[in-house]
């Protein structure tokens, strides 16, 4: 998995977060959206942890920029 330096620091600050998850999230994401710089947003539930996961990946797709739990994450119901 690629990811940008500011992820391998963040992620110093959260070991509350397993690398299994975000790869996860990333192949079976719940919701995807892009955001207006071109990033990728992504969420999915981790049943461990009872909450959503945000990984946001860089324009490529592939490349891990953040990765946090995500409070206020509704899955919409359709």
């Amino acid at each position: 998995m690629k990811t940008t330096p500011y992820f391998e620091r963040r992620m110093l600050d959260r070991p509350d977060i397993r690398w299994e998850w975000v790869e996860r999230v990333l192949r079976r994401p719940v919701r995807r959206d892009r955001q207006s710089d071109g990033r990728i947003r992504c969420w999915g539930y981790i049943e461990e942890r009872d909450m959503y996961l945000r990984v946001v990946v860089l324009g490529d797709g592939e490349t891990v920029h953040n990765a946090f739990f995500d409070r206020d994450f509704v899955e919409s119901v359709l």
